[in-house]
């Protein structure tokens, strides 16, 4: 990934219930909301199967790219990323990943590509950090 990337969503809720939004991004069109025993339509993932979406994407992204840079044949690459919510506890956000990878590569490659799903950009967004700013639109909504 460049050192300088922009990447920019889009989220107008819909009017069907409290929490369904239309979610664009890419050039590509979704639907966001809420389980319905959390007060939602269930209709579409929540922003938080979002952003383990985007964790296990990236890391099978980054393990992919690294592996055709040094021109290893890696097959194919899972990643399964589960997030956790504990109010209270510190932090209270967990997330758990999990990555399937050819049970024949040799344990030196397996380790190295462990090593290199932690240098993940979604990954470091996460542990790192990121600075939110946020601003009110000018002028009318046109929705």
């Amino acid at each position: 990934m460049p050192a300088t990337h922009t990447a920019t969503a889009t989220a107008t809720s819909t009017g069907l219930g409290t929490f369904q939004s239309r979610v664009e991004l890419a050039g590509q069109t979704l639907i966001a909301d809420e389980p319905a025993d959390a007060g939602g339509t269930d209709s579409g993932p929540t922003p938080y199967h979002m952003l383990a979406a985007a964790l296990a994407t990236c890391t099978t992204m980054t393990l992919r790219a690294y592996a055709a840079q040094k021109g290893l044949e890696i097959g194919l690459v899972s990643t399964e990323a589960t997030h956790h919510r504990a109010p209270g506890q510190t932090p209270s956000d967990r997330f758990e990943r999990t990555i399937t990878l050819d049970p024949r590569l040799d344990e030196a490659v397996r380790a190295k590509l462990l090593a290199i799903a932690e240098r993940c950009p979604v990954h470091n967004t996460l542990t790192i950090g990121s600075l939110v700013v946020t601003r009110l639109a000018e002028g009318e909504s046109d929705t």
